[in-house]
């Protein structure tokens, strides 16, 4: 017997808004989940955009649709797949053109300045306000 606690989910992407992040990067909420901390969201992020200096506080994945993205472990082009351990830190994530990219994070991103000082704390509940806020949702 089977049963089912969590209902499907079926999100057009295409039908929601973008919101802006930080300069540059706006961002779809896909799904955000109260029992494990993980967010998801589209990001569109322009050409010559960047993430500052910070560190995940839960693993994060992604997959980059279209454009390049630049950061601690390489290069990241259309089509590729990467995976962030638990607490490591990017210096700076940058996308030197025009790039598209799934992403799903298993708890908080920390932004830090270059002395290590907390900025910002981005977890599901930061970011479902964010995109609320500024969608009326």
């Amino acid at each position: 017997m089977s049963k089912t606690f969590v209902k499907d989910i079926l999100v057009k992407t295409e039908e929601l808004p973008w919101v802006e992040m930080v300069d540059g990067v706006d961002f779809r909420l896909l799904r955000t989940c109260n029992i494990t901390g993980a967010w998801t969201v589209y990001f569109r992020c322009a050409a010559g955009s960047s993430f500052p200096r910070h560190q995940h506080f839960g693993a994060g994945e992604y997959l980059v649709t279209k454009g390049r993205m630049v950061y601690r472990a390489g290069e990241a082009a259309a089509g590729d797949y990467g995976y962030e351990p638990l607490d490591v830190i990017h210096e700076l994530t940058s996308f030197p053109e025009y790039t598209e990219l799934y992403f799903t994070n298993f708890g908080p991103v920390i932004f830090m300045d270059d002395e290590g000082n907390v900025q910002s704390i981005l977890d599901h509940n930061a970011v479902r306000d964010l995109y609320e806020s500024n969608t009326g949702a």
